[in-house]
């Protein structure tokens, strides 16, 4: 095979040419070091490329391999992972001036099961600072592959960069409100984000601590659900993960929806916020999973129109995080962050728990619905990916980010999974998102599987790529 080939090849497929010896770990990290080398100069997804560290993890698989000691599916493929992850002896910005050298001791749990599982860390990705909605990119801006004068999406919008322009053959990114699936959405690829607790945040910079969690950016649904099968499960560094057994996402994958119920999220789908072309896309591929089989209604939830209200009442929680900081180092903070920190801290007690409240209350409509329904699903983004602005300033009270239509799911703690379903007249991806019950991740991917292969969408190259 042609090394120049390698990097279009899906992870899962990797996996099963490095299983059968049919390409090696050391070839297949090469060939994705050389295109990092040979264009990444466009899309600026990489902080930090461990070209060492990767070459010595990749004869090391390739060793264990040779010695019959095959660990599965990731072992020998390399996976970017969102700067906000700790890495040890790799520095850890977690995109922002104030750690521009921190290096931690440690890795991150999900990067120690990444490792676990055999994959290669190839490099950390671009993100906003401090993964903050209120920011923007410290070290530049990455580019969209679809348009390299667009955003490729905050704030893992690195990894959603090198996923797609395929600069890494799976990665890792981090979701509070949508920062896995927006990006994924403005990208053209398959963002999950895992029910709350299944993944371990030990070793990852804290966004709103209630909402935050890690997972895969990834080609194709079964390449997310290989990484997610790596990454999952209990930690005891973190209190919070499940520790229930990880099914396995794999097998889920039947492409067989039959008889399944799907319900379109009239707030988020029928929205005026909502572009028209979005709109169009995504009712159409509502539409095709009728086709596949499933039952497909319309489900109104009132209050997911509160969702953006509440989480911006949620900034309280880095602002008190970032407390010591915000005494002595606020000025090194990008002005929107100094902002968003100065309003969170004196963001009143009565505002905070009123926030909660109302978080409650649509945590219990989006699971009464999913009481009915299987998934429910809406567009992930009510607009396609818009052009790269330096230093947005805030300069009045509406917010400059685009209308998000992921945060219901990350309030209620719901896995939710962004797929391709299309592009706008502008040739810009536009993202279905499917979002389901607690712990059922694998339906979730499921139905997403069963789209995209019945699909054409993720089998687009993007035209700088």
């Amino acid at each position: 095979m042609d090394a120049r080939d390698i990097p279009f090849l899906s992870a899962a497929d990797l996996g099963r040419l490095i299983e059968k010896r049919e390409v090696s770990p050391v070839e297949v990290t090469q060939a994705y070091l050389d295109r990092i080398d040979d264009l990444d100069f466009k899309f600026n997804s990489y902080l930090t490329v461990a070209r060492r560290q990767a070459m010595a993890a990749a004869r090391e698989a390739e060793d264990a391999i040779a010695g019959g000691n095959y660990l599965g599916p990731m072992h020998g493929i390399p996976v970017a992972v969102k700067d906000q992850l700790w890495s040890a002896g790799i520095r850890s910005t977690n995109g922002a001036f104030l750690l521009a050298d921190f290096v931690p001791g440690e890795d991150a749990t999900a990067i120690a099961n990444l490792k676990r599982a055999g994959a290669i860390l190839i490099g950390k990705t671009n993100l906003i600072e401090l993964a903050m909605g209120g920011g923007l990119e410290r070290f530049s801006s990455p580019r969209n592959p679809w348009d390299l004068l667009r955003s490729a999406g905050a704030s893992s919008g690195g990894s959603g960069a090198a996923t797609a322009a395929f600069l890494c053959a799976t990665s890792l990114g981090e979701d509070t409100g949508g920062s896995i699936r927006f990006p994924a959405s403005w990208s053209g690829i398959v963002g999950h984000r895992p029910t709350w607790g299944l993944v371990s945040r030990y070793g990852v910079f804290k966004g709103n601590w209630s909402m935050d969690q890690v997972g895969p950016m990834s080609r194709t649904v079964e390449d997310a659900a290989i990484t997610l099968q790596a990454i999952a499960g209990h930690d005891p560094k973190d209190l919070y993960t499940w520790s229930a057994p990880v099914p396995d996402y794999r097998s889920a994958l039947t492409g067989d929806i039959k008889g399944m119920r799907v319900g379109v999220m009239t707030e988020l789908t029928n929205g005026a916020h909502v572009d028209a072309e979005v709109r169009d896309a995504v009712v159409q591929a509502a539409a095709h999973l009728g086709e596949l089989g499933a039952s497909v209604e319309e489900v109104s939830i009132p209050m997911t129109a509160h969702a953006n209200l509440v989480q911006t009442c949620l900034g309280a929680e880095p602002s008190l995080d970032h407390h010591e900081w915000i005494k002595t180092r606020l000025s090194e903070y990008g002005h929107n962050n100094r902002i968003a920190m100065l309003v969170g801290s004196v963001m009143p007690a009565q505002a905070y728990y009123k926030a909660q409240k109302l978080r409650s209350m649509i945590r219990d409509q989006v699971l009464e619905a999913l009481g009915t329904y299987d998934v429910l699903v809406s567009p992930t983004m009510a607009e396609p990916a818009r052009r790269i602005v330096d230093d947005p300033i805030v300069t009045e009270k509406r917010r400059p980010m685009p209308h998000l239509l992921t945060q219901t799911f990350s309030l209620s703690s719901l896995p939710a999974i962004s797929v391709p379903c299309g592009f706008t007249s502008g040739g810009l991806p536009v993202g279905l998102q499917i979002g389901g019950r607690p712990g059922d991740d694998a339906t979730v991917m499921k139905v997403g599987h069963a789209y995209e292969q019945s699909t054409t969408w993720h089998t687009v190259r993007p035209p700088t790529a």
